[in-house]
Formats: structure tokens, sequence, C-alpha cells
């Protein structure tokens, strides 16, 4: 199945968060599911529903996971097995490092892009570098003390630097440089510097059972 190309603020409003698929919207508070409410989308979504069952919560979970950072299922799958094999971490805490370690995130993370889908545009049409070398590989997971710039040669760099104006603070495990649009991965996340609207614990105990 391919990627989701709907309108995206309906998956918002589906999960009941704001996931930012819409860049500037929300930010700036405009967004369906500030002006709806957490309203599931569809003619029947503000229907009294029953509690959700566990595997209800525990799938949910993990769709809100795939959507935030845009990520597919199989994708999905492979990045809760290295998790797993882990031993030294939680494997909950461990996979949304290794989704934020992401190119994509990244570069939305440090703020030269408004949504994740740009970021991951930016990367897949070949406008970021790391360590000064061009990566179009939007999965391509970052490492401590490496360097991402969007490449001084591209059209992108106007857009980027307008995102940087919207940019409050970022991660204290990047340091950015806005001026220069260019960042550093100063080291691995931790989970309280990680935010994302996500249970990682019923992620891992929905596919404990699979």
């Amino acid at each position: 199945m391919g990627r989701y190309t709907g309108p995206v603020e309906k998956l918002s409003r589906r999960e009941g968060v704001e996931l930012y698929l819409k860049g500037e919207r929300a930010l700036n508070g405009k967004s369906a599911l500030e002006r709806r409410g957490p309203v599931p989308p569809g003619q029947h979504g503000a229907a009294r529903r029953r509690r959700p069952s566990i595997y209800a919560e525990q799938l949910r979970a993990k769709q809100r996971a795939k959507r935030y950072y845009g990520v597919r299922e199989k994708q999905f799958r492979n990045y809760v097995r290295e998790a797993a094999r882990n031993r030294e971490r939680v494997t909950g805490e461990e996979l949304l490092r290794l989704l934020e370690r992401r190119l994509d995130n990244v570069v939305y993370r440090l703020g030269f892009a408004s949504t994740r889908a740009q970021a991951r545009q930016f990367v897949n049409h070949g406008h970021v570098t790391v360590d000064g070398r061009r990566v179009d590989i939007a999965s391509y997971a970052v490492k401590p003390g490496q360097e991402i710039a969007i490449d001084s040669s591209s059209p992108v760099r106007d857009v980027a630097s307008a995102m940087t104006e919207l940019t409050g603070t970022v991660a204290g495990w990047l340091q950015t440089d806005f001026d220069g649009l260019s960042g550093k991965v100063l080291r691995i996340p931790e989970r309280a510097e990680i935010s994302a609207p996500v249970d990682e614990h019923l992620i891992v105990e929905l596919y404990s059972r699979l």
C-alpha cells in the first residue's frame, strides 16, 4: 500500500492529538483539530462509541506513531524489530530513538522544514547534506557528531530559511545554526527529549502478540 495522500488534518482528528502534519496552520492554531476538537472525521464522528478494547488502543498507538513520523507499515515493523534487538535499552524508548534519528525527522527538528513530509521531500530531492556529502535517503540514521545542512547551492534554501522564522526551541540533542542552515547531532536523544504524542509501551505490547 502506498503513502497516504488524502487530507492530512483528518489524521490528527482521527488520532485526537496534533500530529503537526500541516505545518504553519498547526503552529498558528488554525488546524482542524483546534477548530473542531478531537472528534473523528465523518458524519458519525461525534457519535457515542464504546470504550475501545486493549487491542484497539494498541493498534491506535501504532497508527499514531506511523502517521506522526510518516513511516509505512513494513518500515515501522523493521524499526520495532531493531529496537527489540537492543538488550541494553528499553524497547519502546529505543524505538522512538530510532525514529527520531531519521534524517527527515532531524531536518524537521532543526527547523528547516514546516513538516516531516516537507523535510522528506528535501532529502529525497538531494537538497540535504550530511558531513558535506549529499544524502537522499530519508530513513538514513544520523549519528552523534554528524553535521546536517541544506546544500549551499540548493534552490530550497529560501524556503528553509523562512521556516526557521517559525521555529522556537530546538531539541537539546541537536545544535542548529539558523543563519547557515546547518546543524549538528550532539548525542542520542533521551526519552524525555522526544516530544512525540506516542505511547510506546502499547506499541511494544501490540507487536509482542503478533
